[in-house]
């Protein structure tokens, strides 16, 4: 193939040009333009809060009924094609996927945020904040969240495995309501250009704000300052990793790393329990999940509507936590999509809906367990340390005092620098996949395209890591969300449309025998 043909140039470099369009004037005045998008997302707070809490409980409801409806039995291929992977291979890529290295940072330390500004009527510091504080980093890695990631699934599976569309493409999975000129038209070029401006930006953050996870353990470990240039060091290196992993492929690179960490992180988990308070631990995740359980509406839906003055950290954190995930739902989607080939739609969504959920509650179980035992054992002024904006620096303090602390220290990091290389490895092919113009029913991205994505990924996070522009950017990530949440709506009903063309839910399902 022409390597002038392997992407398609007129959904990557508009793209590219609207994000440093963006970006670049935003780094140069950082300040003011965080004001002004602080202050938007503020209005959509207020404003919009109801919305984005009735969006999750929707989703939810939306994905059990494609499930255990008659669509739910519909397989994305061959009526008799057997699984690409296996169950556990399955769950541990959607998994690496689904949580990332963010799972890391939020299971330690975001039931400090909570714990400082608890729901009206909770004493901060108090033993129910600290409740509410685990239950909630719970809440944030729930049904709702992975509801969000997954239920674009179905339409783009169905194009790809079931239609045959070479193209792996949001435009043409909407091809059944807007009709081949919207969709080969100047409409499709503007919907496959919105979701490449998410994901790269969305991809750009997590790189850049990723970054902090490594470089504070190995100053703590080291002894050294956290500078640009260990930062840059850091970059390199799992640049080159998660770059090694998607040239690979899904076989020999995503799927074995996936697998690879669920038994490493499984080891570190043993390891707090019986190095660190695993009888505390143990006995304050069965209150967290209790906890949540007993209060999952209450944080589901609750707007404090009639408690005065400003929204606790439960609400703003919320609604900007459903916002920002709203801006990986087509990326998690496509991804999930592409690996889901011999799965029935039933399994796709309660997988994905169960396993990352299942996971990260344990992992915030175990995480958030050591530290609140730390706070309230007196060894820690963790909350203080949190109100002084020294989070990260607080993740190592806490690995510490494990027995072994410089080697639980390094495990820690290991475990996050390959959750944050799965994250991006995924990223990286599904984008690749995605400009790709090659036959995605059969094929491969090219493995030239999936370096020069992961190149330009690591370039636009370089760059704005350099000059400022990723805070503006991950609140722009935010504000993203708005209209892909509609978007999301129309590919639902897609699905069930072309589904319902092909009566797909008589014709293409297992037989019984």
């Amino acid at each position: 193939m022409d390597r002038k043909k392997l992407i398609d140039y007129k959904i990557f470099i508009p793209s590219l040009l609207i994000i440093l369009g963006i970006s670049i004037p935003f780094a140069m005045y950082e300040k003011e333009s965080l004001e002004v998008l602080n202050s938007i997302f503020d209005y959509i707070v207020e404003v919009f809060s109801w919305g984005y809490l009735w969006y999750g409980i929707i989703l939810v409801i939306a994905g059990l009924y494609l499930s255990f409806s008659k669509y739910g039995q519909v397989v994305l291929g061959k009526p008799n094609e057997k699984p690409r992977f296996t169950l556990f291979e399955y769950a541990s890529i959607l998994i690496a996927m689904g949580v990332g290295s963010t799972i890391m940072r939020t299971g330690m330390l975001q039931w400090t945020s909570v714990a400082n500004d608890p729901p009206a009527g909770v004493e901060a510091g108090s033993p129910e904040a600290l409740l509410w504080g685990n239950a909630y980093s719970m809440f944030l890695w729930g049904f709702q969240v992975f509801a969000i990631f997954v239920l674009i699934a179905p339409a783009m599976g169905y194009i790809l495995h079931v239609r045959k569309r070479p193209l792996m493409r949001i435009s043409e999975a909407c091809r059944v309501l807007f009709g081949d000129k919207f969709t080969d038209g100047l409409g499709g070029k503007v919907l496959d250009v919105l979701f490449l401006i998410s994901i790269l930006a969305g991809a750009a953050v997590t790189l850049g704000l990723g970054a902090p996870i490594i470089t504070q353990n190995l100053s703590h470990l080291l002894g050294i300052e956290v500078n640009f240039g260990l930062t840059i060091t850091v970059t390199i290196i799992w640049v080159f990793l998660f770059s090694l992993s998607a040239y690979l492929g899904i076989e020999k690179g995503i799927k074995r790393l996936s697998t690879f960490n669920m038994y490493l992180a499984a080891i570190f988990a043993l390891f707090i329990l019986i190095g660190g308070p695993g009888v505390f631990i143990l006995n304050y995740f069965s209150d967290s999940v209790s906890f949540l359980l007993a209060n999952y509406l209450n944080i589901s839906l609750n707007t404090q509507s009639v408690h005065q003055g400003a929204t606790s950290h439960i609400q703003s954190n919320t609604v900007f936590w459903y916002a920002y995930s709203a801006t990986w739902a087509m990326l998690h989607s496509v991804f999930a999509a592409k690996i889901s080939r011999g799965r029935t739609i039933k399994e796709m969504i309660l997988t994905y809906l169960l396993a990352p959920t299942l996971i990260s509650w344990v992992a915030t179980g175990v995480l958030g367990g050591l530290g609140v035992h730390r706070y309230l054992m007196g060894d820690m002024s963790i909350l203080q340390m949190v109100e002084n904006n020294a989070r990260m620096a607080a993740i190592p303090e806490i690995l510490s005092t494990l027995p072994f602390g410089e080697i639980s220290i390094i495990i820690f990091m290991v475990v996050a620098l390959v959750f944050l290389t799965t994250t991006l490895d995924s990223t990286t092919y599904t984008v690749a996949a995605y400009t790709s113009t090659r036959d995605m029913s059969k094929y491969e991205p090219p493995k030239l395209l999936r370096i020069i994505v992961a190149a330009v990924i690591t370039g636009l996070a370089l760059v704005l890591m350099r000059i400022g522009g990723l805070p503006p950017l991950e609140v722009i990530s935010g504000l993203m969300g708005l209209p892909i949440i509609f978007l999301q709506f129309i590919l639902i009903y897609a699905a069930k449309r072309m589904i319902d063309e092909d009566k797909a839910w008589k014709y293409n399902i297992r037989s019984s025998s």
